[in-house]
């Protein structure tokens, strides 16, 4: 109950100071927006041999990808917030109160989360005057698989932060995860446009798994084994990352 508590705390304190700053909003957005609409529109020509007879065909497998890149890169790099924190000495000076300091890691992970999940509404809201369309329903199980993304990838994130406390070497550490992450998982182009071996690798990235359950969730297929099989998959790699990241916070953090 106090962990609970102390993370809704921090998480609140977290909100109120991003939300100071627009800044957040407008660097989130900008290279996703420029994806959605100088990218996707000549989608429905390379995807004509799915069935892409529409735009709304096209960002139908096109917006799916996006979001989920967007947690992908939007939460391994939120590892360099928390650095300047520990460098400010702002995570220093918050170990003396009594709030938990798995609450500390937590509230900010969760914090991250929520500014995802806004930019993920947002790139949503664009896309449909080009023709995309889902199910209510459908987009709401979509944004808990990002969700689920999201605190994954910020959690692993910190972890990293945490051991290599350099931003010299955290965003090349980064960069080499999540490029070939994103690409196996058919982000940009659907992986059954790739030669049969990438097909056969991409099958052992959760990512993929989870790129696919998006895009049958925008698709209205429900019952895709896809979709539960990416939500499990994350979620188990979500706690992996979530106990391993506030286990180096309360060891390193004294």
């Amino acid at each position: 109950m106090k962990l609970a508590r102390d993370t809704w705390l921090v998480f609140q304190r977290q909100m109120s100071l991003m939300l100071r700053s627009r800044t957040w909003l407008i660097f989130g957005l900008a290279q996703p927006i420029t994806y959605l609409v100088l990218f996707a529109p000549m989608l429905k020509p390379a995807l004509a041999s799915m069935g892409a007879d529409s735009y709304g065909d096209a960002y139908r497998v096109y917006v799916p990808g996006l979001l989920v890149v967007m947690c992908l890169y939007g939460g391994l790099f939120t590892g360099f917030g928390l650095l300047a924190e520990l460098r400010a000495g702002i995570i220093e000076r918050a170990r003396v109160t009594p709030v938990s300091r798995s609450a500390l890691l937590l509230g900010r992970a969760l914090r991250d989360v929520a500014s995802l999940l806004v930019q993920a509404l947002i790139i949503t809201a664009i896309a449909v005057p080009f023709g995309l369309s889902v199910g209510v329903l459908d987009l709401l199980l979509a944004y808990l698989l990002l969700c689920v993304i999201a605190l994954m990838t910020t959690s692993l994130s910190y972890a990293v932060t945490l051991l290599v406390r350099k931003e010299g070497a955290l965003g090349p550490v980064m960069n080499t995860v999540a490029q070939p992450v994103a690409l196996l998982a058919g982000v940009l182009l659907p992986v059954a446009l790739a030669p049969a071996w990438i097909q056969a690798v991409a099958d052992w990235n959760p990512f993929y798994w989870v790129t696919n359950g998006m895009r049958s969730l925008f698709q209205g297929n429900t019952g895709d084994t896809a979709i539960w099989q990416g939500l499990a998959g994350v979620t188990v790699l979500a706690t992996v990352a979530i106990a391993w990241s506030t286990r180096l916070f309360t060891r390193t953090i004294r």
